[in-house]
C-alpha cells in the first residue's frame, strides 16, 4: 500500500547513526546520503527518507503517529530496541514484549523515539 515514509530530523547525522544502528540491528544496510542531504534507507521492499523540512521550519513529530517495522522474531526486535536506545532513541509505551489481540494474534512490540522524537514501534506477529 505505502510506497515509502519520509520524517523530519533536526541533525540528519545524528539520525543517521540512530538509523544506521536500528537498521543494522536487523540486517538492513547503512543509509545512503542523497545529493540534497536526505538519508534513505531500503530495508524488505520498504523505503524510509530521513530529511531536513524542505520549508525551513524545525522537524517535529507526529503526535499520535506511529512508524512500523515488520521483524522475523523476538530477538530481533530486542536487539533493534538495544540498538536504538544505545543510539540515542527513547524507549516509550511498554517495555519491549508480547500484546495479546483477541481474535486477532499475539504480537512482540517494541517502542522507541527516534532523537527528533518520531514514533517507531518493532511487530513481530507470533504464530498461533
Amino acid at each position: 500500500m505505502f510506497s515509502h515514509i519520509v520524517v523530519g530530523s533536526n541533525d540528519i547525522d545524528r539520525s543517521k547513526s540512530f538509523y544506521d544502528a536500528i537498521f543494522g540491528a536487523i540486517g538492513g544496510t547503512p543509509g545512503i546520503r542523497d545529493a540534497k542531504g536526505r538519508l534513505i534507507y531500503m530495508h524488505n521492499g520498504g523505503t524510509l527518507l530521513v530529511t531536513l523540512p524542505i520549508d525551513g521550519n524545525p522537524a517535529t513529530h507526529a503526535n499520535g503517529g506511529t512508524i512500523g517495522f515488520t521483524m522475523e522474531s523476538p530477538e530481533q526486535t530486542d536487539a533493534w530496541h538495544l540498538a536504538g536506545v544505545a543510539n540515542g532513541g527513547t524507549p516509550c509505551e511498554d517495555p519491549p514484549g508480547v500484546r495479546v489481540l483477541e481474535g486477532v494474534s499475539n504480537l512482540y512490540l517494541a517502542y522507541l523515539r527516534d532523537p527528533d522524537g518520531n514514533k517507531l514501534c518493532a511487530l513481530h506477529r507470533m504464530a498461533a
